[in-house]
């Protein structure tokens, strides 16, 4: 079982890198807020792994929750900010 949860974290892992890529390599900024949105998605899934892992899941759950509170915060800040900039066009074509 212990294989199974190290298994899914390492995946979680290699997803997370390939939203760092839509991060830092996309087309416009809604789309690398919705990228690093998801990046900390899977950061309270891999907090809540980990607590698996180590048997300790009381702690890590209070750890993913703030985390993950934080994370909502973080992401509803700068989708309000970035579409309150004039400058910022949401379309490609532009």
């Amino acid at each position: 079982m212990h294989s199974i949860f190290l298994g899914a974290a390492i995946v979680l892992l290699l997803l997370m890198l390939l939203c760092l890529v839509r991060v830092v390599g996309g087309p416009t900024v809604l789309d690398r807020i919705l990228g690093g949105n998801v990046i900390g998605t899977h950061t309270t899934v891999l907090l809540l792994l980990i607590g698996v892992l180590y048997g300790n899941v009381g702690m890590f759950v209070d750890i993913a929750i703030a985390y993950a509170l934080l994370n909502f915060i973080a992401t509803l800040g700068a989708a309000k900010y970035f579409l309150r900039r004039k400058e910022v066009h949401l379309d490609t074509d532009q």
